[in-house]
């Protein structure tokens, strides 16, 4: 019987990026169903691991602060997020998701249809294990 070939780091590049493309697509997708860009729904996701210092979030978005501004400005009309200044240093604002907002990047997830019906096709086993992979992947190194 003949042995498997390995898949090499090309390969695993090229399907990260499909997978990252139909991930992307149904994304924006859903956010534009909820009246959001997908740069508002993916600063509702990183707001959802708590509290994020406005400089921190642009870092994370890899986006100018200026930007943060105006996306923040948008949210924040709708009562998605609010700002909050640090209780440790008055200079730095903290920006917090709201109820509602937890609410809209809910309603995105639900609505990512794709992404969740292939991600179900997977046994769990399977699904704890590519977890896992993703988590070794993409953790920076400390």
């Amino acid at each position: 019987m003949a042995e498997a070939a390995h898949v090499g780091v090309p390969q695993l590049m090229e399907m990260l990026s499909v997978s990252l493309g139909v991930y992307y697509g149904d994304f924006t997708a859903a956010a534009a169903s909820e009246n959001l860009t997908a740069s508002q729904a993916k600063t509702l996701t990183v707001l959802r691991r708590g509290p994020v210092a406005m400089r921190a979030l642009a870092d994370t978005m890899a986006c100018d602060a200026s930007n943060i501004t105006g996306i923040i400005n948008r949210l924040e009309k709708r009562e998605f997020v609010r700002r909050e200044t640090s209780p440790s240093d008055r200079r730095v604002t903290h920006l917090v998701i709201t109820p509602d907002g937890e609410r809209v990047a809910d309603a995105i997830r639900a609505k990512m249809l794709t992404t969740r019906e292939g991600l179900a096709r997977l046994s769990e086993q399977d699904r704890d294990r590519l977890h896992a992979l993703l988590s070794r992947v993409f953790t920076r190194p400390a």
